[in-house]
C-alpha cells in the first residue's frame, strides 16, 4: 500500500478483525462523472460526461474491475472511455503493466505500476492502490475508484454517447435491484473474500455458510426466472456473474470455498452461461488472468502453482 505516497510493503488482504475477520476498506476516491459536471451523490463535480476524456485501468482476473469491463461493453462506450489492463500476478509492488498476453501497458503516461497512477492524482496519497480506476485525462486524476459507482455512471451518465437501448438501473426496478445486490455483495461477492482471507477458523466458516447459503437461495431463486430481477438483465446480474464466473476457476480452490462448484447448480449454471453468451461479455472474461491473479496470492497459495483445471466446458470455456 502506499503511506503519503510512498509504496511501503507488497499484497496485503485488506486487514482483519480481533475475531480474524477480513474487513475490506471503503474505497477513497469517490466523485461522479454526470451529464453535466454537477456533483453526483458524493464527492465533488467538474466531471462532465465527454467522449475521450475518461479512462478505465483494469484487471481482468479482479471482479470488481471486471464489473466496470462488462457495462462499457453492453453500453458501447468502447469509443468513449479508454482501457488499460494491468498483469494478472500480483507483485511486491502491487499491480503491475507488462505484456503478459491479455494485458495492455499503460498508455497515458508509461507507468510501470498502478501505485503510480495514484501518486499522480495525489502525491500525498495513503491507502490501499486497487482497480478499477476512472481517471480523467483532462483534469489528470482519479475520478473514482468505486466499481458500484463507477457502473452506474457508465450506464447513466453518457447519454447519447452511450448505447440508449439497455439500462441496467431503470427507475422502476431500482427498488428490486438495491434489495438484492445487498445480500448479494455482503454473503456472496464479498463473503468469498471473508472466507478466502479470514484468520481463524470460525470467522472462515462464517463466510462459508453466507456463501453457500446465498447461492442455495439464487439457485431457487433463477428456478422461474432468467435473470434477477424479472425477464431483462440489470446491474443486479452484472454484479452476480462475476463472481460466479469466477467460482469454479478461483474461489472453490484458492478460498477454500469447497462444498460446491456452480456446476453443480443447475439454475445457476445456464443463467452463468445466459449472460455469458451476451455479446461482448465474453470478451471481458479471462479464466487464464483469473487463475494466475488469485494463485499468485501469497497469503492464500505461498507455492504460487497454478492449477491446470477446473474443466469449464459447461460453461463454454
Amino acid at each position: 500500500m502506499l503511506v503519503d505516497g510512498k509504496w511501503t510493503e507488497g499484497f496485503t488482504p485488506a486487514r482483519d478483525d480481533k475475531d480474524g475477520r477480513f474487513v475490506r476498506r471503503a474505497s477513497i476516491f469517490r466523485n461522479w462523472v454526470t451529464p453535466d459536471g454537477k456533483a453526483g451523490p458524493s464527492g465533488e463535480g467538474g466531471f462532465p460526461a465527454e467522449a475521450g476524456r475518461y479512462h478505465l485501468y483494469v484487471s481482468l482476473n479482479c471482479p470488481w474491475a471486471s464489473r466496470t469491463l462488462i457495462v462499457r461493453k453492453i453500453k458501447k462506450l468502447e469509443h468513449a472511455v479508454g482501457l488499460n489492463v494491468v498483469e494478472p500476478a500480483s507483485t511486491p509492488q502491487g499491480w503491475r503493466f507488462g505484456d503478459y498476453p491479455g494485458s495492455i501497458r499503460d498508455e497515458l503516461y508509461g507507468s510501470e505500476y498502478l501505485h503510480q497512477i495514484y501518486t499522480r492524482a495525489d502525491p500525498h496519497y495513503t491507502g490501499r492502490v486497487t482497480v478499477p480506476v476512472l481517471w480523467d485525462k483532462k483534469r489528470a486524476t482519479i475520478v473514482n475508484n468505486e466499481s458500484s459507482e463507477i457502473i452506474r455512471m457508465l450506464n447513466s451518465a453518457f447519454g447519447p454517447i452511450a448505447e440508449s437501448s439497455v439500462d441496467l438501473y431503470p427507475r422502476s426496478l431500482a427498488e428490486e435491484i438495491d434489495a438484492i445486490n445487498e445480500p448479494i455483495y455482503n454473503r456472496l461477492n464479498n463473503g468469498v473474500y471473508r472466507a478466502g482471507f479470514a484468520t481463524k477458523q470460525e470467522a472462515y466458516e462464517e463466510a462459508f455458510r453466507d456463501a453457500f447459503g446465498m447461492l442455495d437461495e439464487l439457485e431457487d431463486r433463477l428456478s422461474n426466472r432468467r435473470y434477477l430481477v424479472g425477464e431483462r438483465l440489470t446491474e443486479a446480474d452484472v454484479r452476480l456473474f462475476v463472481t460466479l464466473i469466477r467460482f469454479d476457476a478461483a474461489y472453490y480452490g484458492a478460498f477454500k470455498c469447497n462444498l460446491k462448484r456452480i456446476a453443480d447448480y443447475p439454475n445457476i449454471a445456464r443463467y452463468t452461461r445466459r449472460i455469458l453468451e451476451l455479446p461482448g461479455v465474453a470478451e471481458t472474461v479471462s479464466i487464464d488472468h483469473i487463475k494466475r491473479g488469485y494463485y499468485s496470492l501469497g497469503p492464500v497459495n505461498p507455492s504460487g502453482i497454478v492449477p491446470l483445471g477446473p474443466d469449464l466446458s459447461y460453461l463454454g470455456l
